[in-house]
């Protein structure tokens, strides 16, 4: 671990000297002072253990340009960001809140409600494994448990069931049997089914309110006037009133419960 993290020092500090050097040439030049020359090179590794690190700094970096989308796929993320789409969408105010507040908001969320997760994860796996205690393939084992049991919660059998069927793979027995290639894409679909769902719900409220505006509009020939324009204040009203955002935000996170 210690030549990982002094290979990962010497990537920081060659990103720095990338974007320090270019501004400092001009200053080289008046001065007659030399300009270093870098020089990047694959040479041969002189043990095992060199190549040994090499491929564990590169499967981090892996690890770390694919965050974001494991964040989505593998979290409560995908839920709460379609959730409080649909609560922007159904207030109609298409730009308030803007989406760097709404994506924000997901994310603290996310944080919140997989807390529990991680820090079993963290607990089992990581401290473990940063401590020499086991190997890289016992900590990666001990850190997808808790992930599958969040993962098998929230979602349903009829969706595992499908994608057991079309990867024709024999039926799992016990968690430990069912593969996270399988259980992926049915949490994803049982998360977009249940988010549609709350949204439904969310969508109800407004939609009465833009009916009732624009059955007093035409009752009164006022015609050419947008409903929208009328109900808009409405429904930003009765969502303050409700205390709407407290409201979705408990629900959201009673749904991972």
């Amino acid at each position: 671990m210690s030549d990982i993290k002094n290979k990962s020092i010497g990537i920081a500090l060659f990103v720095m000297a990338i974007l320090v050097i270019p501004a400092c040439i001009p200053c080289f030049a008046q001065t007659g002072t030399p300009v270093p020359k870098i020089d990047i090179g694959v040479g041969s590794a002189k043990s095992p253990e060199e190549v040994s690190s090499s491929l564990q700094i590169l499967f981090i970096l892996t690890i770390l340009s694919l965050a974001p989308a494991l964040l989505i796929m593998l979290t409560s993320f995908t839920r709460i960001i379609i959730v409080l789409s649909f609560t922007r969408s159904a207030i109609g105010s298409s730009q308030v809140p803007p989406n760097s507040v709404l994506v924000g908001l997901a994310l603290f969320l996310t944080f919140f409600t997989m807390a529990p997760v991680w820090q079993q994860i963290n607990s089992t796996a990581l401290k473990p494994y940063m401590n020499h205690q086991m190997t890289f393939e016992k900590a990666t084992d001990n850190a997808t448990g808790p992930l599958k049991d969040f993962m098998l919660k929230q979602t349903r059998p009829k969706d595992i069931a499908l994608f057991i069927n079309l990867s024709k793979t024999p039926r799992p027995h016990t968690k430990d049997d069912l593969k996270m290639h399988v259980l992926i894409p049915a949490f994803l679909i049982s998360e977009l089914k249940t988010a549609f769902t709350i949204g439904f719900v969310i969508f109800i409220p407004f939609l009465v309110i833009d009916m009732v505006v624009s059955v007093t509009l035409m009752s009164m020939g006022m015609m050419m006037l947008p409903p929208a324009m009328i109900s808009l204040p409405f429904k930003i009203l009765l969502f303050v009133l409700v205390d709407g955002w407290h409201l979705i935000v408990r629900s959201l996170a009673l749904s991972f419960h």
